[in-house]
C-alpha cells in the first residue's frame, strides 16, 4: 500500500499561508498528501521546519513508504565516527520526527506504532553513543581488561531504559529516563574505582552527546534521576550498590517505575540479571494494597508541586500530571499492577494499555473500565503529542488562549474548537471519576463513634484495648486502621452474636504480628471485612489461623477464590509451574507451602460459607494434599539427584494410604504414606555423592518426609505417618517392590490387607504404580477368601474400643458404630469380597453385591457415617480440640447444627446416639465371630 492509500484523517492548516506554501512545494504529491502536508505546516511552526530542511529526504520517504523510510533514518548514523556522531544522530531524530509527525497526523500508524518508533530512535541513539564512548575509553586504556571487541556490550556497563521509553511508550518530545550501571563482578577488585570513573565519563558524555542543542538541533533530553539517591550517587554505579539501596531503601514509587524498566544498550544480559534480581523488590510475594495509599501520597504531592487541584479548568490544564490526565490512568495500572503482579507474572506488562487488558483479563478491574480508559488514555496521549508537535516543547499543558485552542483543534483535524474542547472535558472527568475511588477511598472519619455506640459497654472496652497491640504499632498501621475501623465494627454489630464475634476479631486482631497490609487489603476489599467477620463469629480456630497466616487472604481477592473447584489434576499442574519457576530448594518448599495454605483455607471458607458440604470439602482436601505430595516429591527427586544422582532403577512410587488413598480429608488430617522402589538391579546411583540403592530410597523417603513436615518460615504442610509401611516402625521407610510383595503375601497380618484396601498411588513413576496396583488388586483378590478374615477383624475391633472407646456424645471418630468402626468393617467388605473399591461408600456396596452385607444393614451403617462424618468435618474445621458444643460460641454451634440438619445440641446428641447404635449393632452382627490375634502390632498404626 502506499503512503497516501493509508490515510486515515488529515489535520487542518490554522496557518492559511503557511498551509499554500507547503501545497506550492509538494505540489507534486497525490492530493491526500498534499492535503496532509499543508495542514501540518499549517498549524505546527515545528513540523513545517523540518520539511524545509528535510525536504528531498521527505518526497523520498513519501515514495519508498514510511516503515522503510524508518529503517533507513535509523540506519543512518550506524557508520559515523565519534566526532560526527552527535550531527548523524541529530538528523536521524530530524527525520525520525518528521516522519513520525506525519505519520501521526495522517493515521497511517497507529498510537503503539508512533510511540514504538520513537522508542526505537532513542534506543538506537543511546546503543550508538555508548558504543562509540565506550570504545574510546577502551582505545585510551581506561577500562581495565577491556579490549576493542567489549565496545559493542558495554564493557560491562548497562543503560536501563525506564518510564515511557522502557515501555517503547515515547511521546512527540520526549526526555529519556536513564539507569546506567557497570557490572562489578567483572574487574578485580584493584580495578573497581578505575572502572567506576570510566564509566561515569562514559554516562556524562553520552548525556552531552544526546541533549545539548546545536545548530543541528538535540537528539533526547537525558535524565538521570531515577537512579537510587540520585542526590548523592554517582550518575554510573555498580549493579551491587544499586540492589543493596533497593533491598533496603527502596520506595514504592521506585518499584512503579522498574515495572517499565528495561536494558536498551550495553551489556544486555548483565542487565536482564540485574532486573530479574529485583523482582523480589518489585513484586512482592503477597498481595500489596499498602502501595495504593503510597500512590495516593504521590498524587497528591504532584498536584501540590504543581498548583494542580481545584476544579479542572481546560486553560493551561496539564494532561499529563493534571486531574483526569495520563499519570491518573498510568497510576491506576501500575499500582494494580504492584498489588498483584508478585502473585500473577501475566500481569507485569510494561505498557499502560496492555496493563489494563491483562488486569480485565485477570479480573482485577471490570472489562468496561479497562477498555473505557484504554480509549480515553490513546486519545489523550495523541492531544499530548499534537501539544508538543507545535513546537517540539517538552510540555502537556493545554493552551491558555483562544487562539492556541484553534490552532491545537486544527493540527487533531478538527474544525469546531468548542466541540472538541467539550470532547477533552468530558474525558478527564470520566477519568476523574473512573480512577478517584481507588486511590482516595470515602472517608471513615465521624462515622466511628456512630459504629461503637451500637456496641456493649464490655465490647467497647474491647475495641479501647486495641491501640496496644502489634498490628498497631506504626502511624501508618494506625492512619489506615482508623479509615477502616467503622466498617469493622458495623459488621460485627450485625452479627448474630455482636460481644462472641468481637471477642473472637478480637484475638484475631491481637495475633496480627503488623497491620499495614492487612488494614489496606481491607481499605481496598471491603468484602473481606464481612468474611473476617463471619470466621471470627463462627470459627475462632480458623481466625486465629488466620491471624497467623494473613497472606492466604490474598487469594480471597485473586479473581477465583469463589470459581469452581479445578480438581486434581488442575491444581497440581499449577503448583508444579510455580515450583519451576523458583530456583533454589528451600524456596520451592515455601512457595509449596504459601499455595498450599490458600487452597486450604479457601475449602474451610467455602465449607464455612456452605458453598460446599462436608463430603465435597473432604474430596477437596485429599485433591489437594495428593496435589502437593506429587509436586513436592518432583521438587524432592530433582534436588536429590543433584546431589547424588538419578534414581537407580525404575524409580519409585508414593502410595497414599488411609483416608488419603480414599480420597477424603478433613481440615486436620495428617497424611499416611508409604514409598516402594524398585530398583531394577541397580546396586546405585552415580551422581557426585553416590549412594547404594537401598540407602538411597530410604534417604529420598526422609528427604520427602521432611519437604512435607518441616516447619519453615511459612509453617508447615502436614504431619507424616509412615507406620502402615511393612514392618511398621521397624521396616525400612522405603521398601523395595521385591520386599513389599513377599512381605503382603506371606507375613503380613490381616490388618494390613485391611489397610491395604485403601491405598492408592499418588506420586512417582507411573508404570511402578501401574505395577503395584495391580498386585494390590491380585492381593485382595487372594487373600479375601482366607478362613480368618472376619475373625481377625472382630479381634482388632475388640482391641480397638478396649484402646479407644471413644468419648462424649458428639464423638464422631472413635467407638461402636462411628467413623473408625465402620471404616473397619468397609474395608472387610472389600477384601472379603475381592473389591479394588477405597470409599467407604463402595466398599460397602461391594459386601451387599457379594451377600456378605444385607441392604437395609448397608443402610444403617450409611446413615451413621454420613452423620459422623458431617460432625467430624464440621468439628476439625472450628477447631483442634475435640468437639464440645457446650463450650462452643454460639456460631460456631450454629454450624454444626446446619451441617447435621439437627436443631438443638440435644436432638444432634440423641440423633447421633440412634444412628451408631443402629451402626454397631450391625457390625457386631456381622462380625459376630471368636477373637483372633493382631501379631502384637501397635493399634496407633491402624487408627
Amino acid at each position: 500500500m502506499t503512503f497516501a492509500s493509508r490515510l486515515t484523517r488529515t489535520p487542518i492548516a490554522f496557518d492559511q499561508d503557511s498551509g499554500q506554501e507547503a501545497r506550492r512545494r509538494f505540489a507534486d504529491q497525490p492530493p491526500e498528501i498534499v492535503d496532509l502536508l499543508a495542514g501540518a505546516a499549517g498549524s505546527s511552526p515545528h513540523l513545517r521546519g523540518l520539511m524545509d530542511r528535510e525536504a528531498e529526504w521527505l518526497r523520498e520517504a513519501l515514495a519508498t513508504g514510511p516503515e522503510a523510510a524508518l529503517a533507513g533514518a535509523l540506519a543512518g548514523p550506524e557508520a559515523a565516527p565519534l566526532s560526527g556522531l552527535g550531527a548523524a544522530l541529530r538528523v536521524a531524530k530530524r527525520r525520525v520526527g518528521l516522519l513520525t509527525g506525519l505519520c501521526d497526523l495522517g493515521g497511517v500508524w497507529t498510537l503503539e506504532e508512533v510511540t514504538g518508533a520513537l522508542t526505537a530512535l532513542a534506543d538506537r541513539a543511546v546503543h550508538l553513543s555508548l558504543r562509540a564512548l565506550v570504545g574510546e575509553e577502551i582505545r585510551r586504556d581506561k577500562i581495565p581488561g577491556a579490549v576493542a571487541q567489549d565496545a559493542d556490550r558495554g564493557a560491562g556497563m548497562v543503560v536501563l531504559a525506564m518510564g515511557k521509553m522502557g515501555a517503547g511508550e515515547l511521546n512527540y518530545s520526549s526526555d529519556i529516563d536513564l539507569i546506567c550501571l557497570f557490572d562489578e563482578t567483572r574487574f578485580a577488585p584493584d580495578d573497581f574505582h578505575d572502572a567506576r570513573a570510566a564509566f561515569i565519563r562514559v554516562t556524562r558524555r553520552i548525556c552531552a552527546m544526546l541533549s545539548d542543542l546545536t545548530g543541528e538541533g538535540y537528539v533526547f533530553r537525558t535524565d538521570l534521576r531515577l537512579r537510587p539517591d540520585a542526590a548523592v550517587t554517582p550518575v554510573c554505579m555498580s549493579m551491587d550498590a544499586a540492589e543493596r539501596y533497593y533491598e533496603s531503601m527502596g520506595r514504592t514509587w521506585e518499584r512503579a517505575a522498574y515495572i517499565k524498566a528495561r536494558p536498551c544498550a550495553g551489556d544486555i544480559a548483565a542487565g536482564e540479571r540485574f532486573l530479574k534480581s529485583l523482582t523480589p523488590f518489585v513484586w512482592r510475594k503477597h498481595l500489596d494494597f499498602a502501595a495504593i495509599q503510597d500512590a495516593h501520597d504521590m498524587r497528591l504531592r504532584i498536584r501540590d508541586h504543581r498548583g494542580l487541584h481545584g476544579a479542572i479548568c481546560l486553560e493551561g490544564h496539564n494532561m499529563k500530571l493534571g486531574q483526569g490526565g495520563i499519570r491518573e490512568i498510568e497510576f491506576f495500572t501500575q499500582t494494580r499492577q504492584i498489588i498483584a503482579g508478585g502473585r500473577d507474572p501475566d500481569l507485569r506488562d510494561v505498557t499502560t494499555v496492555g496493563g489494563l487488558t491483562r488486569l480485565a483479563e485477570k479480573g482485577w478491574i471490570p472489562g468496561e473500565v479497562a477498555q473505557e480508559l484504554a480509549t480515553i488514555y490513546r486519545a489523550h496521549r495523541e492531544v499530548e503529542h499534537r501539544i508538543q508537535m507545535v513546537h517540539d516543547s517538552q510540555t502537556h499543558d493545554l493552551p491558555t488562549t483562544p487562539e492556541g485552542f484553534d490552532r491545537l483543534a486544527r493540527l487533531c483535524g478538527e474544525g469546531d474548537t468548542a466541540a472538541w474542547r467539550a470532547g477533552i472535558l468530558d474525558r478527564l472527568h470520566r477519568v476523574a471519576a473512573l480512577t478517584e475511588d481507588f486511590f482516595a477511598p470515602d472517608a471513615q472519619a465521624g462515622r466511628d463513634e456512630e459504629a461503637l455506640a451500637q456496641l456493649s459497654d464490655s465490647a467497647r472496652d474491647i475495641v479501647e484495648g486495641w491501640r496496644a497491640y502489634p498490628a498497631l504499632r506504626s502511624e501508618r498501621a494506625v492512619e489506615i486502621f482508623k479509615r477502616v475501623r467503622p466498617e469493622i465494627l458495623r459488621r460485627l454489630a450485625r452479627a448474630a452474636h455482636t460481644d462472641e464475634a468481637l471477642v473472637q476479631f478480637d484475638g484475631f486482631l491481637r495475633g496480627l504480628p503488623a497491620g499495614v497490609q492487612l488494614f489496606s487489603l481491607f481499605e481496598a476489599n471491603p468484602e473481606l471485612t464481612r468474611l473476617i467477620v463471619d470466621i471470627a463469629a463462627t470459627a475462632p480456630g480458623l481466625a486465629q489461623y488466620l491471624s497467623r497466616n494473613s497472606g492466604v487472604l490474598d487469594a480471597v481477592i485473586g479473581g477465583d477464590f469463589f470459581a469452581p473447584w479445578p480438581g486434581m489434576a488442575a491444581l497440581r499442574a499449577e503448583l508444579t509451574a510455580r515450583l519451576s519457576e523458583v530456583a533454589d530448594y528451600e524456596a520451592r518448599l515455601d512457595t509449596a507451602r504459601r499455595w498450599a495454605k490458600e487452597w486450604h483455607f479457601r475449602v474451610g471458607v467455602h465449607h464455612l460459607r456452605g458453598l460446599i458440604d462436608a463430603f465435597e470439602a473432604g474430596s477437596q482436601y485429599a485433591d489437594l494434599a495428593e496435589a502437593v505430595v506429587a509436586s513436592v516429591w518432583v521438587s524432592c527427586c530433582a534436588e536429590f539427584a543433584r546431589k547424588h544422582g538419578a534414581a537407580p532403577g525404575r524409580g519409585a512410587v508414593v502410595l497414599g494410604m488411609g483416608s488419603l488413598g480414599a480420597g477424603r480429608l478433613n481440615a486436620g488430617s495428617d497424611l499416611d504414606l508409604i514409598v516402594i522402589y524398585d530398583a531394577d538391579g541397580a546396586e546405585g546411583s552415580d551422581g557426585p555423592r553416590p549412594l547404594a540403592a537401598r540407602a538411597y530410597y530410604a534417604r529420598l523417603t526422609q528427604a520427602l518426609i521432611t519437604a512435607l513436615t518441616a516447619p519453615t518460615a511459612e509453617g508447615r504442610l502436614y504431619e507424616v505417618d509412615m507406620r502402615l509401611r511393612p514392618s511398621g516402625r521397624q521396616g525400612p521407610v522405603a521398601t523395595s517392590i521385591g520386599a513389599f510383595r513377599a512381605y503382603q503375601q506371606d507375613e503380613a497380618w490381616t490388618w494390613e490387607h485391611l489397610a491395604l484396601t485403601r491405598a492408592r498411588p499418588v506420586a512417582g513413576a507411573d508404570d511402578l504404580a501401574a505395577e503395584v496396583e495391580a498386585f494390590r488388586a491380585d492381593l485382595l483378590a487372594a487373600k479375601g477368601k482366607g478362613p480368618t478374615v472376619v475373625q481377625d477383624t472382630a479381634a482388632m475391633r475388640a482391641r480397638l474400643h478396649a484402646a479407644k472407646p471413644g468419648t462424649g456424645a458428639w464423638e464422631a471418630k472413635q467407638g461402636p458404630g462411628r467413623m473408625q468402626d465402620i471404616e473397619l468393617l468397609a474395608q472387610a467388605a472389600a477384601l472379603v469380597t475381592g473389591s479394588p473399591a477405597r470409599r467407604v461408600e463402595a466398599q460397602l456396596r461391594a459386601g451387599v453385591r457379594a451377600g456378605w452385607l444385607t441392604a437395609a444393614g448397608e443402610a444403617a451403617i450409611m446413615a451413621a457415617y454420613r452423620l459422623c462424618w458431617r460432625v467430624q468435618a464440621a468439628s476439625r474445621l472450628l477447631s483442634d480440640t475435640p468437639l464440645d458444643l457446650a463450650a462452643l460460641g454460639e456460631g460456631a454451634t450454629a454450624f454444626v447444627l446446619h451441617e447435621t440438619e439437627t436443631d438443638s445440641a440435644t436432638a444432634l446428641a440423641a440423633e447421633m446416639a440412634a444412628r451408631c447404635g443402629a451402626a454397631a449393632q450391625v457390625i457386631a452382627q456381622r462380625l459376630a465371630t471368636s477373637t483372633g490375634d493382631n501379631n502384637g502390632k501397635s493399634l496407633d498404626a491402624i487408627e
